[in-house]
């Protein structure tokens, strides 16, 4: 039996036995306000003012190993202020962050990102503002990289496509939806060709809307082994019963 004196009502425990929020460590603090899944805005510009603990603790880098920028850069149309912030965080995190999701990226917050190295698993930069000439010029190594998404990046083409699948050797999920084209738009493989031809571990695949036809799809079906989930909704120019055949 438990001693008369053990109670589990909060209210009713001795001031000396409580722990306050202030003793706590700051990485378990961050912790706790990461379960919380509070938006990356009230993050910086509400928590901390609660205290002086969760000031220090969100001016630090246990907040930060994840960066989800996605709800409030999807408001935004200026890539030039989604990047000062994308370098703020990336910076309070000492570049170790594992995850970076943010809508319309820049030349500048790509060139941040890309200092995250083998600490960064999962990047999602739809709408993306950069180009081939860019991701060619700047792109370094990510050899952890698991989760890719390049949706409706409109300025990068094959060859941004293909130096993503040189230099991150361990995607497995990689999403490349587009916006609906025409009916009538012509054939263009290119894409798939260099998917199939630098990221042959992929598992889950999205190409949803993509301008490729049967012989671009068909390379990746064959070179892409590993494939449980192709998502080509939308793909006009694929003949879906010749797949199914093959």
């Amino acid at each position: 039996m438990l001693p008369s004196s053990t109670t589990n009502n909060p209210s009713e425990i001795p001031p000396e036995d409580r722990r306050s929020w202030e003793s706590l460590p700051p990485e378990i603090l961050a912790l706790i306000l990461a379960k919380i899944n509070i938006p990356v805005e009230e993050m910086v510009q509400c928590v901390p003012f609660v205290c002086k603990a969760w000031m220090e603790t969100v001016a630090g880098p246990y907040c930060w190993s994840e960066v989800d920028l996605r709800r409030w850069s999807r408001r935004r149309n200026d890539s030039h202020t989604v990047d000062l912030v994308v370098e703020k965080l990336l910076r309070r995190n000492k570049f170790s962050v594992q995850r970076l999701s943010a809508y319309r990226l820049g030349e500048l917050g790509f060139c941040f990102m890309t200092q995250c190295g083998s600490s960064l698993k999962v990047l999602e930069m739809p709408m993306a503002k950069i180009t081939d000439r860019v991701v060619l010029k700047h792109l370094k190594p990510l050899p952890n990289l698991t989760h890719l998404d390049l949706s409706h990046c409109i300025y990068i083409t094959s060859k941004g496509l293909a130096a993503f699948g040189n230099k991150c050797k361990s995607l497995i999920h990689f999403k490349r939806n587009m916006h609906p084209v025409d009916a009538d738009s012509p054939t263009n493989d290119s894409e798939p060709k260099a998917i199939a031809n630098t990221m042959p571990h992929l598992q889950h695949l999205e190409l949803c809307f993509g301008r490729f036809g049967d012989a671009g799809l068909l390379e990746i079906m064959i070179k892409c082994k590993s494939l449980v989930h192709l998502d080509f909704e939308g793909s006009v120019n694929v003949d879906f019963m010749a797949q199914i055949h093959v």
